[in-house]
């Protein structure tokens, strides 16, 4: 491991400053390659326009007319937050226009992932006129065809990148098409749809239909869409940090869904305060524990309901599946450790772990678990029947997962049944028997593409913090941005001495630290899967500044992420 410093121009900082910017704050944006304050804005009319999305007209005039002509739509949505997000926006916006419109959400562990011909057969049973699929459905190929020859046609939006063969929709809405020129490549799968909806609206205003009714206000479901982009671990380039702007400004203004303030609230939360940390790890994890471990059909319940005595009750259900979802977890990540156990570092250039218990709803977040121990590519296998394995992978920096498996797919046809993702995360089904051909395959293949430089795991940080900002304010000040995926929250790195700690919740850490004689608390979340024995004397670590409230008292505490011995004075 190496811990380094971001670097940034003087001069965008000055000039940061120079607008207003506090001048820890435009230190840390220019460090993010932002050089002007118009960079931060964040208003609705610096979006990125719904006409740049190729295709976003033409779902617009399919759905118009869908729409007129009182069509049975039903929206086929993703089983994670993004989708479910995604779904309840679409139901929300088209209920909204005046369309007849319900959903189906597949279950993870019967039916896997996207619009498939078995997904397809049981959405016929409802009669629907159009399919709309929401982050999925760019790799349905079967699929959207076994739906043209019912009789039935497909609406695809999606965000995932597309194989060599697009499916015969009538319409595909996906920034990552090939010939999509939307400069937003990051954006969501809830996005693609909001802008989907954007573009619809417009088309009704064509027609004429708010002549003589209001107009929904598509604004009220952005809270919906930082949701899901923030969960989806998208990178939030300046198009997304809008959006989630946005979305953040309706929760703490109260007038966020009822769905969202009740996840909040299961999980300890104020809505009022809301962060990008509650969405990823507070709201988040509660929503995405419906699709890992039972039907998301609950989680989109959630969102789409107005009454709050119901919405309670769906966020207490699915705070309940998250508790299981965490002990399921801890299990597995145990299984986990003890075959690591003794490798100092990893064989090769990836890993590859199955267990025949493991909960395949639970394997991707086991990945990634790893995958932050060892700073490889990983990939966790679990049964999904009697003969096939279902897989999540997680990369790293350097290495694009979702290539490197169609490369590997390319090599020995027939070897993975199916796959799909991104640069950073992908899934695949391949038959159990095949596990160690997949195993060897994927090694080499990695060891070819993934550079030298990569296997070092590097830390960013944003250097010292002067002790005057270890305060509640800047602390809430840091908190109140908008951080996320490519535009990393600030993790600064100091060297403290050690004068007390203890251990809490069986694997974390709780310390008191002395820096230039300022005391300050600090917690280490998980320390003791990272490491044994306590800590001792200096060291030097890379820590989030944050805000801890207990009894009613809030006040800042340091979150360590890595940790050394301090180099001699």
């Amino acid at each position: 491991m190496k811990i380094v410093t971001r670097r940034y121009a003087e001069a965008d900082r000055s000039r940061l400053v120079e607008s207003g910017v506090h001048p820890l704050l435009a230190r840390l944006f220019a460090a993010r390659h932002i050089g002007s304050k118009d960079q931060l804005e964040q208003d609705f009319s610096r979006l990125i326009p719904p006409a740049d999305l190729t295709n976003a007209d033409r779902a617009a005039r399919l759905l118009a007319d869908a729409i007129a002509q009182q069509k049975k739509l039903l929206i086929v949505a993703d089983y994670d937050a993004d989708g479910a997000t995604a779904c309840a926006v679409g139901v929300r916006a088209l209920r909204g226009f005046g369309a007849r419109v319900e959903y189906l959400v597949p279950n993870r562990m019967e039916l896997g992932y996207g619009l498939t011909p078995e997904l397809v057969d049981i959405a016929a049973r409802l009669a629907p006129d159009l399919l709309i699929t929401v982050d999925n459905g760019i790799a349905s190929v079967e699929g959207v065809a076994h739906a043209k020859r019912l009789g039935i046609g497909t609406l695809v939006t999606d965000h995932h990148l597309p194989g060599d063969t697009l499916p015969e929709a009538e319409c595909i809405v996906n920034p990552n098409q090939p010939g999509c020129r939307f400069p937003s490549k990051a954006i969501a799968g809830v996005g693609v749809m909001f802008y989907v909806m954007l573009s619809l609206r417009a088309e009704l205003r064509q027609r004429g239909v708010f002549k003589d009714r209001q107009e929904p206000n598509l604004a009220a479901l952005t809270d919906l869409v930082a949701l899901g982009t923030v969960a989806d671990v998208v990178p939030l380039d300046a198009n997304n940090r809008i959006l989630v702007a946005q979305g953040l400004k309706r929760l703490r203004a109260g007038t966020g869904k009822a769905g969202l303030t009740a996840l909040a609230r299961a999980g300890g939360r104020e809505a009022a305060r809301a962060n990008c940390f509650d969405l990823g790890f507070i709201l988040g994890p509660r929503l995405n524990a419906a699709g890992r471990l039972a039907d998301m059909g609950l989680g989109i319940e959630c969102l789409i309901t107005d009454d709050e005595a119901r919405a309670a009750n769906c966020a207490q259900q699915l705070d309940r599946l998250n508790r299981e979802r965490r002990k399921i977890e801890g299990e597995m990540l145990d299984e986990a450790s003890a075959a690591l156990e003794g490798l100092a570092e990893p064989p090769g250039a990836t890993m590859t772990m199955f267990q025949p218990g493991w909960h395949q709803g639970v394997v991707g977040l086991i990945a990634s678990r790893v995958r932050e121990r060892i700073h490889r590519p990983v990939v966790c296998f679990a049964r999904s029947n009697s003969s096939e394995l279902r897989g999540s992978g997680r990369s790293i920096p350097g290495f694009h997962l979702r290539d490197a498996l169609d490369l590997v797919s390319k090599r020995a046809p027939g070897l993975i049944l199916r796959f799909g993702g991104h640069a950073q995360a992908a899934g695949l089904t391949i038959r159990e028997s095949d596990l160690g051909l997949f195993q060897d395959l994927f090694e080499t293949t990695a060891a070819e593409l993934l550079p030298d430089a990569a296997r070092l795991r590097v830390v960013e940080t944003d250097g010292e913090l002067e002790s005057a900002y270890h305060s509640l304010e800047v602390a809430q000040m840091l908190e109140a941005q908008i951080w996320g995926q490519g535009f990393p929250p600030p993790l600064f790195c100091d060297t403290f001495t050690v004068q007390d700690q203890r251990v809490v919740g069986e694997r974390h850490l709780k310390l008191r630290l002395l820096k230039d004689g300022q005391r300050l608390e600090a917690m280490w979340f998980n320390a003791l899967e990272a490491r044994t024995g306590p800590l001792h004397g200096r060291i030097r670590a890379a820590y989030r500044v944050s805000v801890n409230e207990f009894n009613g008292l809030r006040r800042p505490q340091l979150t360590l992420e890595n940790v050394e011995p301090a180099a001699p004075r």
